[in-house]
């Protein structure tokens, strides 16, 4: 994995002083940055999926928070800009922690002062969010380690890699520090319907960094895991509930109930900031509904390498399309994170919070 820009889903251009992002909804057929120039280009960027991925998002919104103070610095512009980020995606909570790291910075300050703190804060929040998933990476690398394989096969789901992130990902990063520490890894990428982002994005990253992989059907995840072609499920979360419940990308919770009766390890790979610590459990967590023609038809390219849209169902069809799904913290072996590897369990986040406060 290298430290250089170049895998980097999000940079900041000094010189022009500009934001520029991935255009996620491109992938895997086209690698086009978008520059981000206005809080209605930064809110678009997350409602419609062009940035994604929990930690992501939030780094994105805090820019996006930036940008809106650079062109005015009033109480009523900071409430207001906060307000149409936060409504573009209500199920990652480091979108609101993000905007609460940025509104805390400026709030005290004269409104001349705030466009140069809130900017400087964004700076630090996308470094420490790199440095976070590497340490993520190395504490997850243990866990693999022990498993003790001659070759071990990893199943994911979603994206959780840089592309979710700045760089090396929350899921992805202990896979990057196995392969880049010479352990044999294969990684079963389960397509993750309806927008597959498994398929457009988890396998372009592996492939990008030399890690075998093998794109397989959602529906057939649970089989490969009776057939024992798994060693452990490693997942990332868009929000963890206090007692340890887990909130990610829907199918996960499906993925978690195989690898229980197949008895596979089942971690989650998430930072200190994916935790709501105000949220009891999974069954406070707000669940996204996004549009049924996600589910409805489905794009990708021709015979001829032209992108266009396909219809999969009959005319007048509806669809549900819930974008998430929660996890019960007892199926949960391993919360990943940057302060070390821990239960879900209300004792197990404790322990991490305690560590979390004195570092």
């Amino acid at each position: 994995m290298s430290s250089t820009d170049e895998l980097c889903s999000l940079r900041w251009d000094p010189v022009s002083k500009g934001v520029e992002v991935i255009d996620q909804t491109l992938l895997p057929h086209a690698l086009r940055w978008c520059r981000l120039e206005s809080l209605p280009a930064f809110c678009h960027a997350i409602s419609t999926m062009q940035v994604r991925g929990a930690p992501l998002i939030g780094i994105t919104a805090a820019f996006g928070l930036a940008n809106a103070l650079a062109e005015d610095a009033s109480n009523e512009n900071l409430a207001r800009a906060s307000a149409a980020l936060m409504a573009t995606r209500p199920t990652a909570v480091n979108l609101r922690w993000a905007l609460d790291q940025i509104t805390c910075a400026v709030k005290s300050l004269e409104p001349s002062q705030r466009p140069l703190v809130a900017l400087h804060r964004a700076l630090s929040l996308r470094e420490e969010d790199i440095v976070n998933c590497e340490r993520i990476g190395a504490n997850g690398l243990q866990l693999l380690s022990a498993l003790n394989k001659d070759q071990l096969n990893i199943m994911t789901h979603c994206n959780a890699g840089w592309l979710a992130t700045v760089q090396w990902g929350t899921a992805l990063a202990p896979i990057y520090k196995a392969h880049a520490s010479g352990i044999p890894v294969h990684v079963w990428v389960s397509e993750t319907r309806p927008r597959n982002q498994g398929t457009n994005l988890t396998a372009w990253e592996l492939h990008r960094a030399g890690v075998p992989c093998t794109i397989v059907t959602d529906n057939s995840c649970g089989q490969l895991m009776r057939q024992r072609k798994v060693d452990c499920v490693i997942v990332g979360s868009d929000r963890t509930a206090a007692n340890g419940d887990v909130c990610n990308k829907v199918g996960t919770y499906l993925k978690a109930l195989a690898a229980r009766a197949s008895d596979i390890p089942f971690y989650v790979a998430l930072p200190e900031s994916t935790i709501d610590w105000s949220c009891p459990s999974g069954e406070q967590i707000p669940i996204e509904e996004r549009d049924e023609s996600e589910v409805l038809s489905i794009g990708g390219l021709d015979a001829a390498g032209d992108y266009g849209e396909v219809k999969l169902a009959a005319s007048h069809s509806t669809a549900f399309n819930p974008a998430f799904d929660v996890t019960p913290a007892d199926l949960v072996a391993a919360l990943i994170t940057e302060h070390g590897n821990f239960d879900a369990s209300v004792k197990g986040l404790q322990q991490l919070g305690a560590i979390a406060s004195d570092t």
